[in-house]
């Protein structure tokens, strides 16, 4: 019987160090109003309901108006950005979190389902190019879209309050990005292999700082030849002819790189924290080893 009430009692004792540790991990998340940053941005695709801004924001978690700054991206907007179609519908959102110099940029995109072409690291890519650093990004859609005009109201949260990118950088950003989802509905290039790619060149171009076209297409052809990937002359073309416009607006490669490492570091960071806290787990495992030992010595 005491063998009992010792393997309840410490069942009740682990529950406690578990919700413990629970709520002291939704304290240190809760950490306010950031004042040297500013209230985070959310940008509503200006196609959305009224129903469907209310869906937005629950997915983003906004649960207090108050305490995000909101605009609505509109067609108009895709023109000035990036000169795009004034037809267009935009139902991608997006959500900005300024953060502190050297966080990187961390893309999420909360409806996978809904966002079918972009990835997260298309994303990171274009907004790097476009200027956009130091940043935490969750982009949704409550019905299936491209992803394409979340990009637009990215860049119209971080030209308000005074604040402005480059233009010339934002729209070689938006030709990145529709190269890189053009490349991946090809029939024999995925999705991570243009994202690799694409980062190659960029750090192979920081590396070796090319000063013609002619070198910028070297680079080019040696990485589809490192990753094993074939595409035709056009596609070809068009890569040169995308990064020879970068090269031309004076981009710094070598910090486009160093923030793409950012990010793989600050993904795996965040993993790290939901799995490596070794204490506690190790807490587990003890607590599950001794009541297994427990009810074996009841049958013993």
């Amino acid at each position: 019987m005491k063998k009992v009430k010792w393997i309840v009692l410490s069942f009740f004792l682990f529950m406690g160090i578990f919700t413990v540790n629970v709520l002291a991990s939704e304290q240190d998340n809760d950490q306010g109003i950031d004042e040297k940053h500013g209230l985070p941005r959310v940008v509503y695709g200006d196609a959305l309901s009224e129903s469907q801004q209310e869906e937005v924001r629950r997915l983003l978690g906004v649960t207090d108006r108050n305490t995000v700054q909101e605009y609505t991206v509109t067609a108009a907007d895709l023109v000035e950005y990036i000169g795009g179609d004034s037809s267009s519908n935009m139902y991608s959102s997006a959500k900005i979190t300024r953060k502190n110099d050297g966080h990187g940029i961390v893309v999420q995109i909360v409806t996978d389902d809904n966002i079918t072409q972009v990835t997260n690291d298309m994303y990171a890519n274009a907004m790097l190019t476009a200027g956009v650093e130091n940043a935490d990004v969750k982009v949704v859609s409550p019905v299936r879209v491209s992803g394409h005009s979340a990009l637009t109201g990215i860049y119209k949260a971080f030209n308000v309050d005074g604040e402005s990118l480059d233009q010339d950088r934002m729209e070689v950003a938006n030709e990145e990005l529709e190269l890189a989802t053009d490349l991946a509905e090809l029939e024999d290039v995925d999705q991570e292999s243009v994202t690799e790619l694409l980062t190659q060149i960029k750090q192979k171009i920081a590396e070796q700082n090319p000063v013609s076209r002619e070198e910028v297409e070297q680079i080019v052809r040696e990485q589809l030849d490192n990753l094993n990937i074939e595409l035709s002359p056009a596609d070809i073309e068009r890569l040169a002819n995308l990064f020879d416009k970068m090269r031309s607006i004076n981009i710094d490669f070598s910090q486009v790189s160093n923030q793409l490492q950012d990010i793989a570091k600050s993904i795996q960071n965040k993993l790290d924290e939901i799995t490596g806290d070794t204490g506690f787990w190790e807490a587990v495992k003890s607590f599950f080893k001794s009541m297994i030992d427990g009810i074996r010595n009841l049958f013993s």
